[in-house]
């Protein structure tokens, strides 16, 4: 069985944010950019999931401009077998990844489809619902654990509700969005880093495709949240208690 993974190129976590003079969109050059860390989590259950001989092979995949060749890379460093890149540059939005995620598993016929649950730049949280609508594929998100049957082909999924726990058993194929603690992504060592510079990376346009790039959402401005006011250091239990009942509270 084949498992297919997505990989965002995303601003690092560890940046400060900056919106750009023009209030178009949030800057990225000259940024610090990585690999989305739901995407992490989401290729490391796949090479888990290989590791275990419950698949033959994993091809991650990223859509963006000709940097995200560097995500995918890494990707191949933490065990992805081949990569594929579609080049696009501009805003890309969730259904147009989600169309383009279609047309790549037509051509690749994987069993599973991993993603992350969301990318921490626009946290959207749309891509694998959409993916998995148009596929018409059963879909866990959320999963915080992963358990696949081969012999049934099925998998189930436990997944994190306002609740609790959930558990989903899905016919393969099917398409899971990964949550926090599902695991721990591994970091990609030396040797394996040199090895990834000469696995495959398959290059494809949208065009190729045969997907449309375009979004019925307009972007009028964005701006920095407000800053936090100051605190204030109260004497006693009595004085909190005061403060919360007499002064209006922004919520």
């Amino acid at each position: 069985m084949k498992i297919m993974v997505t990989l965002k190129r995303v601003v690092d976590y560890a940046v400060k944010i900056r919106v750009k003079s023009d209030k178009s969109g949030v800057e990225t050059h000259n940024v610090k950019m990585s690999m989305n860390p739901f995407c992490e989590i989401a290729l490391e259950e796949a090479v888990r999931i290989k590791e275990a001989g419950l698949a033959s092979e994993v091809v991650a995949v990223s859509v963006g401009p000709q940097q995200c060749v560097d995500t995918l890379r890494t990707g191949l460093a933490m065990g992805a077998d081949r990569g594929i890149h579609v080049e696009a540059t501009g805003a890309l939005y969730p259904l147009t990844i989600a169309k383009i995620l279609k047309k790549l598993v037509e051509l690749e016929n994987p069993g599973l489809l991993i993603l992350g649950k969301q990318a921490i730049d626009d946290d959207c949280n749309q891509t694998g619902q959409m993916v998995a609508g148009l596929l018409g594929w059963p879909q866990g998100t959320f999963a915080s654990k992963v358990l696949l049957d081969k012999d049934k082909q099925e998998v189930t999924v436990d997944r994190e509700v306002d609740g609790g726990l959930e558990t989903l058993c899905l016919d393969l194929p099917a398409v899971i969005t990964t949550d926090l603690r599902l695991n721990q992504p591994r970091y990609a060592a030396l040797p394996n880093i040199i090895k990834a510079k000469s696995k495959v990376v398959k290059k494809f346009s949208p065009e190729d495709l045969k997907v449309e790039i375009n979004s019925d959402l307009e972007i009028l401005h964005v701006t920095e949240p407000p800053k936090r006011k100051a605190g204030v250091i109260l004497s006693s239990v009595d004085e909190l208690i005061d403060k919360l009942k007499n002064e209006a509270r922004v919520i």
